[in-house]
């Protein structure tokens, strides 16, 4: 039964996606605002159908800490999950992500509609420059900026290296990082086609003031702050 849940899923899921992509090009003269606000349906569409196919929703902890402010979102990336559900709360926000996703047939089109921060993983200090200028520009521009600080999707459990691009957009720009945690990947396995039923909790930690700190001290916060969140949630879970 799972199995054939999770694959109505993947099906709907993957027809709303030429969709989305097909009809957002058409949207490409008009604002952010508006090319934004039509891609987001993707999301808010396949967070309903994922309740309703795979008995799979969520909890959201923290709303009091959102900043009214545009800031930067350091977030836990466990799945795929998050990259939907952050549109579902949080204001028109962009990304950090790696380059190659922009050449995803459909998927791709869809992200670059949204004005990403597209990065060369393995330019070193070139890609820290890029995500520092750009970064700093869509904040300039009113926009939220999601940063996964751990590069990679990460397993239940495990943790991986805070790198430290991120805390140096932060330190330049010197606003607020939200910390952002959740349990997503014990329900959505990273590279997982199966989907639990269950209720993902995503907790939303205190803002964390940037003025006057070094990176390497927003980077130990933001990190402390999210790994904090995720080892109750354990705890709740066990």
């Amino acid at each position: 039964m799972i199995w054939l849940r999770s694959f109505l899923y993947l099906f709907f899921s993957l027809i709303t996606i030429v969709f989305f992509a097909v009809v957002g090009l058409f949207t490409f003269p008009f604002p952010f605002e508006l090319r934004y606000g039509f891609i987001k349906q993707w999301a808010r569409i396949n967070l309903w159908w994922l309740k309703v196919s795979c008995g799979l929703h969520y909890e959201v902890y923290g709303r009091e800490n959102i900043p009214e402010k545009n800031s930067i979102i350091f977030c836990k990336h466990q799945s795929m999950w998050e990259t939907m559900v952050l549109q579902n709360i949080f204001p028109p926000q962009v990304w950090v992500m790696k380059r190659e996703l922009l050449k995803v047939p459909f998927f791709g089109w869809g992200l670059a509609l949204l004005e990403p921060i597209a990065i060369d993983r393995g330019a070193g200090r070139k890609a820290l420059k890029q995500l520092r200028e750009e970064g700093d520009k869509r904040l300039q521009n009113g926009r939220w900026v999601v940063i996964f600080p751990e590069g990679t999707r990460m397993p239940p459990g495990e943790k991986g290296q805070y790198q430290i691009g991120g805390a140096m957009l932060a330190q330049y720009n010197g606003g607020l990082v939200v910390p952002v945690a959740h349990n997503a990947g014990s329900y959505w396995p990273r590279r997982g086609f199966l989907k639990k039923p269950g209720v993902i909790t995503i907790a939303i930690g205190k803002p964390i003031d940037c003025k006057g700190l070094s990176a390497r001290q927003i980077n130990e916060r933001a990190e402390q702050s999210i790994e904090m969140m995720m080892s109750s949630m354990s705890e709740e879970t066990n």
